[in-house]
């Protein structure tokens, strides 16, 4: 490169008397000046002026191209001014191994550029321009097909640095079979998470976005990224939870985001005095769904009579709402029960609550009845008392009062006796 400029090095050293070896460093600065103006004020406006077109895809490749382009505006000029200070200092190592470094970053600038281009494709797939007519790709079908072809990329240039390093890619290829049994068996989790995370993408049961949950394991949130390792979930807690990918292969998921309907699966319990009345509840209710707009007529719709309860009289009502959004369905939800108390209070029901009845046993029956037949009777009772029921108190008295007398009529024998038959 020296010999090429040497001429340009002297005429400029005679016309401006600036030293020969500051024209070379002058004229690469002043190449790389002039090529980062130009970027600046042609692509980057560029960019902002094709954005507003209804195209899909002119302003994606210069988007992909500005950052990795002026980064290789400099990043050559600061090669070349290294291999030129190397060859005037006659470095012979530095001189010999700067068109490989040069080779190097150029790769590693077209992997840039290959991986912003890929994501700004998926971008415009799964966002196209307002007024684009074409239709949005699924997010995950795109992230998975954007996460391939980034892969590739990324294989493909390590490989052409490899080779650029001085590594033959048969030998590599080869260490590979041998080497990938180790790394295999080391990083089995690892390809597993892979595997799984290629299996959720190719039979796609959730994709970013839709609310999932697993009966297996405490996992409910709605998606944010599906990852080749691990696969982020946003709980409705608003904390994060990282999933690996392996884990989906071994358990049930639910994804309630796919739902056609919402289900409104209620019992209403009447009291037992209202039996007479349930037809006409019944009856009022199946009407009351059949008309109701946010009802969808076309599914199931059940309402009878169900059971007859521990302490109610239960009529189920069974039916689905036309919309899957869980607010709207509350709402939906709300308007049919509170309707149904009316129905019920409309028909002159009540709706039961839980309630006991105690009855207390009489522990005398005998005296309640002679209690009550006690006016009518007074003098049968006193003569001619009830079997089992204690004598009159009045009958103890008179006995009480009349021992004496019995004593002194039967004279001092018979109080003799008395006293020997006291102790």
């Amino acid at each position: 490169m020296l010999e090429l400029l040497s001429p340009l090095e002297q005429w400029v050293e005679t016309r401006t008397g600036l030293p020969a070896p500051l024209v070379t460093p002058a004229v690469i600065l002043v190449v790389a000046l002039a090529a980062d103006l130009f970027t600046r004020l042609v692509i980057w406006r560029s960019v902002h002026l094709l954005e507003k077109t209804r195209n899909r895809w002119d302003d994606t490749l210069l988007l992909a191209l500005r950052r990795p382009l002026w980064v290789s505006i400099w990043g050559i000029a600061v090669i070349a001014l290294a291999a030129l200070a190397a060859q005037r200092l006659d470095n012979a190592w530095l001189t010999g191994h700067a068109p490989t470094a040069l080779w190097l970053f150029v790769l590693v600038m077209i992997g840039w550029f290959g991986i912003r281009l890929t994501r700004q494709i998926e971008r415009r797939l799964v966002f196209p321009p307002a007024r684009h007519p074409g239709t949005p790709l699924d997010a995950s079908t795109a992230s998975a097909i954007s996460k391939l072809v980034g892969a590739t990329i990324l294989t493909l240039v390590t490989l052409a640095a490899l080779q650029a390093l001085g590594m033959s890619l048969s030998g590599l290829l080869a260490f590979g079979g041998v080497g990938g049994l180790v790394v295999g068996f080391a990083a089995r989790n690892v390809l597993a998470n892979f595997f799984g995370g290629l299996a959720i993408h190719l039979d796609n049961p959730f994709k970013v976005g839709d609310w999932i949950c697993s009966p297996d394991r405490e996992i409910e949130g709605v998606v944010e990224d599906i990852g080749w390792r691990l696969t982020r979930i946003r709980t409705f807690d608003s904390r994060p939870l990282y999933v690996p990918n392996m884990i989906f292969g071994s358990i049930a998921v639910v994804n309630p985001s796919r739902m056609l309907n919402r289900r409104i699966h209620e019992s209403v319990g009447l009291r037992y005095r209202d039996l007479d009345r349930i037809g006409d509840v019944v009856g009022r209710i199946r009407t009351m769904l059949e008309q109701h707009e946010g009802i969808d007529r076309d599914n199931l719709l059940l309402v009878n009579f169900q059971t007859y309860g521990a302490y109610s009289l239960d009529i189920l009502i069974h039916a689905y709402t036309r919309t899957t959004d869980w607010g709207e369905h509350q709402a939906i939800k709300q308007e049919v029960l509170l309707r149904v108390a009316d129905i019920v209070d409309e028909a002159g029901a009540a709706i039961a609550m839980p309630a006991r009845e105690l009855h207390m046993a009489d522990p005398f029956p005998g005296q309640a009845s002679a209690a009550d037949d006690r006016e009518p009777n007074q003098q049968e009772a006193r003569t001619h008392p009830t079997r089992g029921e204690r004598p009159p108190s009045t009958l103890d008295t008179s006995r009480r009062q009349s021992a004496p007398e019995e004593r002194r009529a039967r004279g001092p024998l018979a109080r003799d006796t008395d006293q020997d038959a006291d102790v």
